[in-house]
């Protein structure tokens, strides 16, 4: 229990990030930060019990720059929503696509690079999507740079008490 998912709120209620219950509780103990939504249970030390905590916000304000995200395999795929771009099918054994091929001049850009599973990626091979007679979920596009990009794609849907905290 001490390794399960905690949702890190700013002072302004913000999500920042996810981190590990055993940090939360560390984090609580300094007075760094207090517990909004117990949802985890309990730990006993020798002489307490202890909420775990699922979602705490910090007591500070933390100021962040608002950077440009790089394009890697995890952005794309969580851009994507762990999603086959051409089938839909939802699962962690994807592979990057270039939907227009590199050596017939596809660059390596967000709007031209979506994931694919094994078997869509292999289908439509070195051609287009139009050759392959395979379209697109959606049109890939740069992601938005908005203030929640720091919690992965996988961590929004993980606990019902969470739901009040994020974006809709």
């Amino acid at each position: 229990m001490i390794n399960y998912p905690v949702l890190v709120l700013n002072q302004s209620f913000e999500p920042l990030t996810v981190c590990r219950a055993r940090r939360a509780v560390v984090l609580i103990f300094q007075g760094k930060a207090e517990i909004l939504e117990n949802g985890l249970g309990y730990i006993h030390t020798i002489d307490k019990t202890l909420e775990l905590p699922s979602v705490i916000r910090l007591a500070q304000m933390v100021r962040r720059p608002r950077r440009e995200r790089k394009m890697t395999r995890y952005e794309i795929f969580n851009r994507d929503r762990y999603t086959c771009q051409y089938c839909g099918d939802q699962g962690r054994h994807l592979t990057l696509d270039h939907v227009i091929p590199r050596f017939r001049g596809g660059q390596h850009t967000w709007e031209n690079v979506v994931s694919a599973c094994v078997a869509c990626n292999r289908r439509k091979a070195g051609r287009t999507p139009a050759e392959a007679n395979m379209k697109l979920v959606r049109v890939p596009h740069p992601p938005t740079g908005g203030p929640f990009f720091t919690i992965p794609y996988h961590y929004l849907h993980k606990r019902d008490e969470w739901q009040k905290y994020l974006p809709r």
